[in-house]
């Protein structure tokens, strides 16, 4: 019963007038982001981030959530269209969907895609609305001991899901911790690390760190492919509803991939990248059709589909209970919070009700929302993929620097983006992945606070990481994980993994 008046709280929220249309803007956004290959919606959540900070706080999370799943879904449109991924977890789609775009089939394809969304997206959204309240109550027990050591299970887990060797994803998260140190000490004030330079005594600002690592970079790097971008666009859909033999071989893998996308959204890094082809291989092993995969199979375009959007919705859990971003894109919600004066984590739930529930509404309603939009909206998608690179990315760093420039009128913010796109370039061509060094900025801070607190409270004594029963579990697990991202039997499978996405 509470349940309910919780969740009619949510939706008396996310239905104002001003919510609703801003969802809608949100998921337009990220669909057409996620159209267009090579922005993504990390990229996309960070140039936009600095518009939302003058919105009330749940009708900016809101638009930024919209923008975040509906790019989850945008991804799959050039998936099928022109076999060319416009989100990283969209590219196991391209697989089967394009060669059924080939067939003449590419409506199907993309009805498959939009159902297996909607209903991904709608059981996530329970599965979000069940499970966070517990999990927040157990998130209140946690003190300093107990947040550190989660903290530094959260990065190292996120070693296992990221692109490139353990070590070197290792060293973006020490390179992110340490970028998150600059700035005058948390406790003492203490300058650390400003060169002498006064604006760094306030630290690297995130929104820069974030439009640099994810916007200018992916930007220069695109710019160096823009002849994979000329393959044949499939310009005419035709038939977009499934006929009845796909209906019933959609059914099972939708479930499984909801599912299995619900489990694995919660995981840090990529963990919906991981239920994307997680789902595409469970239906491959277990279809009595094994010879279609790769050519035209439905299911291989339903599962991973419906894995992507669940993961997307279930990735807020972690945020929403225990304040830590299972991925960039949650980081950047983080950031979102913070400017809002909203600490994430256990208390939102208590002290932001409305809020708290608000968002969870608005995901079903932007859910709606993306199968009125997208299925009428092809012919527009499919023009807007024969934009130049050339005419389109020089707007995007524009109104990306003049939005962060707004944030608080000093040009050293323009400048710091320019330096955190070279520098993320340089990484993205010495194979380092950004994401774990964005994850380590917005982890870093909080890990060194929750060390020093425990530490003060302890008086010094360090054994009370291991003696407090929930801190010594967490440990445990964080040494597991580390130890399995550098067995040679998962390195292998990581490096396949993402050398099929790429």
């Amino acid at each position: 019963m509470e349940l309910l008046d919780n969740l009619a709280l949510g939706f008396s929220t996310a239905l104002l007038i001003q919510n609703v249309l801003y969802c809608f803007v949100g998921v337009l956004l990220g669909t057409a982001v996620g159209v267009l290959p090579g922005i993504g919606p990390t990229a996309t959540v960070a140039m936009l981030l600095p518009i939302t900070f003058s919105f009330e706080p749940v009708t900016a999370l809101i638009m930024l959530a919209g923008i975040y799943y509906g790019a989850q879904y945008g991804g799959s449109t050039t998936a099928i269209l022109i076999n060319l991924p416009g989100e990283s977890s969209a590219a196991v789609t391209a697989l089967d969907g394009h060669e059924m775009a080939r067939q003449g089939r590419a409506g199907s394809a993309l009805a498959a895609a939009a159902i297996g969304s909607f209903i991904a997206g709608t059981v996530a959204t329970v599965a979000l609305a069940v499970a966070a309240p517990p999990l927040a109550r157990v998130a209140l027990r946690f003190g300093p001991a107990e947040y550190f050591s989660l903290v530094l299970l959260g990065l190292i887990v996120s070693i296992t899901l990221a692109r490139g060797t353990a070590l070197k994803a290792l060293a973006m998260i020490a390179l992110g911790v340490l970028f998150g140190t600059v700035g005058q000490d948390i406790f003492t004030g203490t300058p650390r690390f400003v060169f002498e330079q006064r604006e760094l005594y306030g630290g690297f600002d995130f929104v820069s760190v974030a439009v640099g690592m994810f916007g200018v970079a992916e930007i220069l790097r695109n710019l160096e492919n823009e002849q994979t971008r000329a393959g044949a666009v499939i310009s005419k859909v035709k038939n977009l509803w499934p006929t009845r033999e796909d209906r019933r071989r959609m059914v099972g893998p939708i479930l499984r991939g909801t599912g299995l996308g619900a489990a694995l959204g919660v995981l840090p890094g990529g963990g919906h990248v991981l239920a994307s082809f997680t789902s595409y291989a469970v239906e491959k092993r277990i279809s009595k059709r094994q010879q279609e995969f790769g050519r035209g199979a439905i299911e291989g375009v339903a599962g991973p589909e419906s894995a992507n959007n669940a993961a997307a919705q279930t990735s807020f859990i972690p945020l929403l209970t225990l304040g830590l971003p299972a991925h960039p894109v949650m980081a950047l919600m983080v950031g979102a919070f913070i400017v809002h004066g909203i600490t994430p984590g256990p208390n939102v739930i208590i002290d932001e009700p409305a809020l708290f529930w608000g968002l969870i509404a608005s995901m079903w309603i932007g859910n709606v929302l993306l199968v009125l939009l997208n299925l009428p909206l092809i012919g527009v998608w499919v023009r807007m993929l024969r934009i130049p690179y050339q005419v389109l990315f020089p707007m995007i760093v524009l109104f990306a620097a003049i939005g962060t420039y707004s944030l608080s009128f000093n040009a050293y913010d323009v400048y710091a983006i320019v330096f955190f796109g070279i520098l993320g370039y340089i990484l993205i061509k010495c194979g380092c992945e950004p994401a774990p060094l964005l994850l380590g900025f917005v982890l870093g801070p909080l890990l060194e606070e929750n060390l020093r607190r425990a530490m003060s409270i302890s008086r010094g004594d360090a054994s009370v990481f291991v003696t407090r029963p929930i801190s010594a579990v967490l440990l445990v697990l964080a040494v597991a994980a580390l130890v399995i991202a550098v067995l040679p039997a998962i390195r292998r499978r990581r490096e396949t993994v993402f050398t099929e996405e790429e």
